[in-house]
């Protein structure tokens, strides 16, 4: 039996390759600067104000992953001279979504989420 396997896992997404949840734990405290908030995590996604006239500062990372792979009967196909083979794609989509409120360029509070589908 001859087993061919591929694996691709490539991501897609939007700014902020190293975003994940460690990082915003790790580096995110309320108090701290917008600078030092882009310092760390880059520029946000999208910058709005909410209903009490906070600055809100969003950042998304949006990740699809790939594998492939291919198991080929080599024994059957030199005995039968037929091809018996089986394949397997998977795909996945995670979402991390980072939510940063800002008064005063200062960091009020924070809140992320994260999916997997």
């Amino acid at each position: 039996m001859v087993r061919n396997t591929g694996t691709y896992s490539g991501g897609s997404n939007n700014n902020n390759n190293d975003l994940t949840p460690g990082k915003v734990q790790k580096e995110i405290r309320k108090g701290m600067s917008g600078a030092e908030v882009m310092q760390s995590l880059g520029s946000p996604n999208m910058v709005t104000k909410d209903e009490n006239g906070l600055e809100t500062w969003v950042y998304d990372k949006i990740a699809t992953d790939a594998s492939y792979s291919k198991q080929t009967d080599a024994l059957f196909l030199w005995v039968f001279a037929k091809k018996n083979t089986e394949s397997d794609y998977q795909l996945s989509q995670s979402t991390f979504t980072v939510i940063i409120k800002m008064k005063d360029d200062k960091v009020d509070s924070f809140t992320y989420h994260s999916s997997k589908f």
